[in-house]
């Protein structure tokens, strides 16, 4: 089984090489850039695996598409450029998709670092999974074939993840794979647990409400901006 993996970015020059390190026994990898202005393209474009590059600048959820377009697998693969998967994880979801009933799901997700802050941010991941919610940093998957059943991610400002995966959740089984998944903690380092919880509660919240996703860029700058570059 072929799992695309696709890999938005957005001045990730720094995280590239790693990540295009740890994923050199991929068979479709497709970086998909935004517009960065640093080395993230030439890094990608120089490197080993030979990862396709697209060039999409209409944001996150254009990007997203755009690699799913292209993409040869049965299985989608959406990758934070901070985010390592566990060794065996095409195995494990080649073992998920086997139950047909299946539709797709993500990775238990492990925060990089050995600190308090890193562990409660986990557990915390873990209580939202288990009420169904998750978002793109924990690398959700999916069929293909539901993906475009779906028709992908819609182009919204804000929540673009977290509105794919509600719609994912309503089409069949999910399941959360053990991994984990370790992925970065600057995001929420930056602005701090609390704050970056709540405010991403609030978003969420207001989301389910109703409010458009326009709006909820206007009232929580700050969370546009981390959604941006992640």
């Amino acid at each position: 089984m072929i799992v695309s993996v696709i890999v938005p970015t957005l001045d990730e020059a720094a995280e590239l090489p790693a990540l295009l390190d740890h994923l050199i026994d991929y068979d479709d990898v497709i970086i998909v850039d935004g517009g960065s202005t640093d080395a993230t393209c030439a890094l990608a474009g120089a490197h080993p695996l030979a990862p396709r590059l697209l060039r999409v600048e209409h944001g996150r959820a254009a990007q997203l598409n755009a690699g799913a377009a292209v993409a040869c697998g049965e299985v989608l693969l959406f990758l934070h450029a901070d985010t390592r998967l566990p060794r065996h994880a095409v195995a494990a979801i080649e073992q998920a998709v086997a139950n047909p009933t299946v539709v797709g799901g993500n990775f238990r997700l492990r925060f990089g670092g050995d600190d308090r802050f890193s562990s409660l941010l986990a557990r915390w991941y873990a209580i939202e999974r288990r009420l169904g919610v998750y978002y793109g940093d924990s690398a959700v998957w999916c069929r293909r074939s539901v993906f475009d059943a779906l028709g992908g991610f819609r182009e919204l400002p804000i929540m673009d993840d977290y509105d794919f995966v509600r719609r994912l959740e309503r089409a069949g089984s999910t399941v959360c794979l053990p991994g984990p998944a370790v992925t970065s903690s600057r995001r929420w380092r930056r602005h701090g647990m609390a704050r970056t919880v709540a405010a991403w509660t609030a978003v969420r919240w207001l989301y389910l409400a109703g409010v458009p996703a326009a709006w909820l860029t206007r009232l929580y700058p700050s969370a546009r901006q981390e959604n941006a570059n992640v």
